[in-house]
């Protein structure tokens, strides 16, 4: 996908002020194409092209009537002869408008071109809304205070005045003129009021007669809708009786500087707000789920502690210590579940409690250092909650055998190398797999040691897992520092967050840059 921006820095030099103009107006412009009933085509002048042509920028389409275009014009480039009222509206810098008859198109087509100012400085571009010339028919209330309303903010994009300035694009992409619209004269008393606004106004329990009436006078909560005249930029509320919530968006329609009256927007949002209040309780749900597993795990971890003190046997403290462990780690995976409602866990942040509780287990810790190398970034819990519990064993396996004097008070023999001890835990990510490597510079394997049938319980613990749990493979590895266990394992995909920041990628047809219709 292909932006204004990247359009027009490949085409047409734009200073930055005009291009930010412009595509503020493509993000707001979805409402106008409803009250145009019509196309909504971005023109500029193509230079690169010639005198007297231009090209298509940006294309919308309405949501409540026909479309005129069922390819994508976005990079079509037009002569002026047949775009007669887009080059009147440059020339003379004012809303000009008739009819045209448009290859592919089947029947006549009305044109209204609006000259595009930033903040009433020159024309930089044309909006030219264009629909099928209507057959014979008397318009609806409704189609003709649309038609009122279009006119009025093509009025304000020819002065520079919309869309509003002091801030980024409005968020109308939630509200339709569709939904309910409400027309407010300079007083602010409505002169029009739709069906569907209407009815959005019953379910607050709002039944008066409308009609020249304020929203005050009808009981209606209008901070917003004064707001919106008193500083001419849109302003939103929410307006709220028992279980249903309206959204309310009040834009100011302006004339040189001017308020001279309003558009409120409206829709019930009932059934939205009951599924979020749903979703949150459900995530506090989870979120205390993940909370009491954890207590109740380290509850478990601190039993075993006790247990271990009072066995009788070294085997069986040593036992119960490496049980505690594991216990720990898991615990540590839903410590962080608990604290976010996601699936998903930072796991550098369960690494480090990791490498301390081994630290910690040490009878002397200056003896090992411990040390990271790269980020594991966001992994979901099933991945985190194996993972935590086989590094655990892998560090635990490093530090009593690759130097046994310091997890146990032995006079065994100091590492090969004589170098102080070293434990370094390498990551590495990328998008579809992950690899952990826990390399030491201690007392090396013995020689033809075998994962599958040399190895003690702690490695046949993280065999199991690697493979059982995460599919993964794992492997002895020999590095210059010393020894090495290898795991690679896939890692799910995550779907990318909902982004609700407007998006001004526009898809152009880039082939058509450059040549003629």
């Amino acid at each position: 996908m292909t932006s204004i921006d990247e359009l027009t820095r490949r085409r047409i030099p734009l200073a930055p002020y005009h291009l930010s103009h412009l595509q503020h107006l493509v993000a707001e412009w979805e409402l106008l194409a409803d009250l145009f009933f019509a196309d909504l085509l971005l023109f500029v002048p193509a230079t690169w092209e010639g005198e007297d042509r231009f090209a298509v920028l940006a294309h919308m389409r309405p949501t409540n009537s026909e479309t005129s275009y069922r390819e994508d014009p976005v990079g079509t480039v037009w002569e002026a002869k047949d775009r007669p009222y887009v080059s009147q509206a440059i020339r003379a810098g004012r809303i000009v408008g008739g009819y045209i008859t448009r290859p592919g198109a089947e029947t006549e087509v009305s044109v209204q071109a609006v000259p595009v100012r930033a903040g009433g400085g020159d024309v930089i571009a044309v909006l030219s809304a264009e629909r099928f010339r209507e057959t014979r028919r008397k318009r609806s209330s409704l189609e003709s205070v649309y038609s009122e309303i279009a006119l009025e903010i093509a009025g304000m994009i020819a002065e520079g005045s919309y869309p509003y300035r002091g801030g980024g694009p409005v968020r109308t992409e939630t509200l339709r003129a569709g939904d309910g619209l409400i027309r407010l004269d300079a007083d602010l008393r409505v002169r029009y009021i739709s069906p569907n606004g209407m009815s959005a106004l019953h379910r607050l329990a709002l039944f008066d007669t409308p009609h020249d009436r304020t929203l005050r006078e009808m009981g209606v909560a209008d901070m917003a809708v004064r707001a919106a005249a008193s500083t001419g930029r849109p302003q939103d509320d929410e307006l709220q009786e028992g279980d249903v919530s309206v959204l309310l968006l009040a834009l100011p329609l302006m004339r040189r500087g001017k308020v001279t009256g309003e558009i409120v927007l409206l829709r019930d949002v009932s059934e939205i707000r009951r599924r979020d209040r749903l979703l949150l309780s459900k995530e506090a749900a989870i979120r205390e789920i993940h909370h009491r597993v954890k207590n109740n795990l380290q509850t478990i971890a601190s039993l075993l502690q006790l247990q271990a003190r009072r066995a009788g046997s070294v085997e069986v403290t040593d036992a119960l210590t490496e049980s505690v462990r594991r216990i720990k780690s898991i615990a540590l995976v839903h410590e962080l579940l608990s604290q976010d409602s996601g699936d998903w866990v930072p796991f550098s942040s369960i690494v480090q409690p990791l490498l301390r509780d081994v630290e910690e287990g040490l009878v002397d810790s200056q003896r090992v250092h411990f040390e990271i190398e790269g980020d594991a970034g966001d992994l979901p819990a099933e991945v985190a909650t194996p993972l935590a519990v086989i590094l655990t064993e892998l560090l635990t396996n490093a530090v009593e055998h690759g130097f046994p004097s310091s997890a146990t008070d032995s006079e065994e023999a100091e590492p090969e190398t004589g170098d102080p001890g070293r434990v370094l835990v390498r990551l590495a990510r990328d998008p579809s797999s992950m690899t952990v490597e826990v390399i030491d510079n201690g007392i090396d394997f013995p020689p033809g040691f075998d994962l599958e049938l040399n190895a003690g319980l702690g490695l046949r613990i993280v065999r199991t897992l690697v493979t059982g749990e995460l599919d993964g493979t794992l492997e002895l590895a020999r590095e210059k520092s010393g020894s090495a266990l290898r795991l690679s394992f896939p890692v799910p995909f995550r779907p990318p967050m909902a982004d609700h920041r407007l998006a001004l990628s526009l898809v152009p047809a880039e082939e058509k840059l450059g040549g003629e219709t």
